[in-house]
């Protein structure tokens, strides 16, 4: 059962974020303070739950929060400074964009760059542990997902709006068949030596025939 807060009587904000093991897309941060005595029968970490359930959650947590706001980096900003220092921006925009300034922010995992003028406390799988944390990682995966739904409907060959970017073999397929995309991420290895040589073997050869310019 998840706690509604870490310190009684201390403003706090969740932080969490989606999209870190992803080809493509940016990184999306969510900000969520809630009232201590908010509680909800489905909320839980997003990973646990069915997309209807994140839906139905997205738009309670938008309503009943006392703040909430998300944020992202993009792909070259993640290509510039990494996925975990892209991570730690998007949840530093998501701060900065909340209506409510926050005392204490609780983030999910075990590393985070602080925040100016905030304490932070970082809790390993804190969204299977503290509401506020797992209304972020809500916020985070809903909005991501929609983000690369959207984008989806101009690069359909990718097949995003099923994989949301992630490394399936479906999109690594695409990814052969019809290079690389503005959305791709450069630095992270988009088609490993090892995956091409077991999973696209059955691909038809003319997948493998450079790119006309």
């Amino acid at each position: 059962m998840l706690l509604p807060f870490l310190h009684e009587n201390t403003v706090e904000a969740g932080l969490d974020e989606a999209g870190r093991g992803c080809l493509a897309g940016p990184v999306f941060a969510a900000a969520v303070i809630l009232d201590p005595g908010f509680s909800h029968p489905l909320l839980n970490d997003s990973k646990l739950l069915g997309e209807k359930a994140r839906d139905e959650l997205r738009a309670v947590i938008e309503e009943k929060a006392l703040a909430w706001a998300v944020a992202q980096a993009a792909p070259k900003e993640i290509d510039e400074i990494n996925i975990l220092w892209a991570s730690f921006l998007a949840m530093h925009r998501a701060v900065d964009k909340l209506g409510t300034q926050p005392e204490l922010l609780l983030v999910d995992g075990n590393r985070f760059k602080p925040f100016p003028g905030i304490p932070h406390q970082c809790i390993v799988k804190g969204d299977g542990k503290l509401a506020p944390i797992a209304a972020a990682s809500i916020l985070a995966k809903t909005h991501r997902d929609a983000y690369m739904k959207n984008l989806a409907e101009k690069h359909p060959e990718y097949g995003w709006e099923r994989n949301k970017g992630y490394p399936t073999p479906e999109h690594r397929k695409a990814i052969i068949q019809f290079g690389d995309t503005p959305h791709h991420r450069k630095s992270f290895k988009l088609l490993p030596e090892a995956i091409q040589g077991s999973l696209f073997d059955d691909l038809d050869d003319q997948l493998w025939r450079p790119k006309s310019s």
